[in-house]
C-alpha cells in the first residue's frame, strides 16, 4: 500500500519512473482522454506503448492504443477503457514511463527531472536553495531555485558550472 502523504513525484522517482505528462480531461464517449504532455515535443510521450498511470496511490501499467494530435493537444485511448465513464477515473492521474526507457543522453546532458531537487550553491560556497523546477523562454532553460527566496537561474554553461548528480548538487556563478 503506498503512503497517501507520498506525492505522486516523490512515489515515481522511488520506483524509477519520470513523469511525463497528465490526463487533463475527457474526449467524446468512447474512452478517450486528453493529455498534456511534459516532453520537449509535445508528439514525444506517444513514442511509449505503455505508461504507468498514478491512479488511488499506486502506479499502474496501462497500454496505449492510439494516440494523435488534437487542436493544441493529444487525445489518447487507453486499453480497457472503452467509454467515457471508464474513463472518468483516469483525469487528473499523472503518466510516467521507466526512466529505463528514456533516450540515453550525452556525458554533460541532463533531463529536467534529474535537476530537480538538486542542492544550487554559487561559487563562494553560499547555498541558494533547491531546483524546484525549470521552464523554457524560447532562448534557453531556466532553473527555478527555491530557498529564502526564489532564484531564476539561466541554464548556460558560463552560468551553470558544474552538476554533480551524485553529491547531489549545482554550482552556479
Amino acid at each position: 500500500m503506498t503512503d497517501p502523504g507520498v506525492t505522486s513525484e516523490q512515489s515515481a522517482e522511488s520506483e524509477g519512473l519520470v513523469i511525463m505528462g497528465r490526463v487533463t480531461g475527457l474526449h467524446g464517449v468512447r474512452g478517450w482522454v486528453k493529455v498534456h504532455s511534459y516532453t520537449r515535443h509535445y508528439l514525444d510521450i506517444l513514442e511509449y506503448d505503455h505508461w504507468r498511470l498514478h491512479l488511488t496511490g499506486a502506479w499502474r501499467e496501462i497500454q496505449v492504443q492510439e494516440g494523435r494530435p488534437q487542436g493544441r493537444g493529444i487525445v489518447v485511448h487507453l486499453k480497457g477503457y472503452d467509454d467515457r465513464d471508464q474513463a472518468t477515473a483516469l483525469v487528473g492521474a499523472d503518466i510516467a514511463v521507466p526512466r529505463t526507457q528514456l533516450p540515453r543522453l550525452k556525458q554533460g546532458e541532463y533531463y529536467w527531472s534529474q535537476l530537480q531537487g538538486l542542492r544550487v550553491t554559487n561559487l563562494q560556497g553560499v547555498e541558494l536553495g533547491r531546483v524546484s523546477h525549470l521552464f523554457e523562454t524560447g532562448s534557453n532553460d531556466v532553473l527555478v531555485v527555491a530557498g529564502e527566496r526564489e532564484y531564476l537561474i539561466p541554464y548556460l554553461p558560463d552560468v551553470v558550472r558544474t552538476i554533480d548528480l551524485d553529491a547531489g548538487t549545482v554550482h552556479v556563478d
